[in-house]
């Protein structure tokens, strides 16, 4: 009977942790300096980011997120603004995404351009636009809006400054809520591409840099 009794036991743990095993997320994670994280190696803390992370429009845990769990009260807080500059801004998509594109270009954030030229054409930033970001020279053929975008995003990055003219055509096309989103979104992705440029973060397997050094 005792010998029954403690296979029984036996069988219930194994069944316990088989079905803790099958139910753990494979977060798929990547990283190069910053070593990949396994949910069971997560802290209270960390889960919650990724917890948040998951229930977000992302739907995904690619990017700075291996890197900001490393930080991760800071890292939820980030992640929060992110949500709301990329997919709450008053900017339209497609000029959120050139912003974002300027932002990655100026920091050679290969992963971060990676992502968000296939998100630009997406939603519908011409081919010609980013291949000139790329290349660091000023697209020659650009809606009017996007000219706008460019010439704030542009100014505020290489100079630190955005001049008279280019603030009042933001504030003219967008309204000051429209300027501050912008300027929101250039920090943040600033902020993403320091990020991911200290691991380095890997681009996916197979896929070549597309950004090459600028003089």
């Amino acid at each position: 009977m005792r010998f029954k009794f403690a296979g029984l036991v036996s069988l219930v743990l194994s069944s316990l942790a088989l079905a803790q095993t099958s139910t753990t997320p494979d977060l798929h994670l990547r990283g190069n300096r910053f070593k990949p994280l396994t949910y069971n190696e997560l802290t209270p803390a960390q889960r919650t980011l990724v917890e948040h992370v998951l229930a977000s429009e992302r739907k995904g845990l690619n990017g700075p997120f291996n890197i900001l769990l490393r930080s991760p009260e800071m890292g939820d807080a980030a992640q929060q603004l992110g949500v709301q500059l990329r997919f709450h801004s008053v900017l339209p998509n497609r000029l959120n995404e050139l912003a974002i594109l300027l932002t990655a270009r100026y920091w050679n954030a290969q992963y971060d351009w990676w992502f968000h030229h296939k998100a630009a054409l997406d939603v519908g930033l011409a081919p010609a636009v980013i291949d000139a970001i790329a290349a660091g020279k000023r697209p020659k053929s650009m809606h009017p809006d996007e000219e706008i975008v460019y010439n704030f995003a542009d100014e505020l990055l290489r100079t630190k400054q955005v001049s008279d003219a280019s603030f009042k055509a933001a504030v003219d096309k967008f309204g000051e809520r429209g300027a501050v989103d912008l300027t929101g979104v250039v920090g943040y992705y600033s902020f993403v591409s320091m990020i991911l440029n200290i691991d380095p973060y890997p681009i996916p397997d197979g896929v070549k840099p597309e950004l090459k050094p600028l003089p």
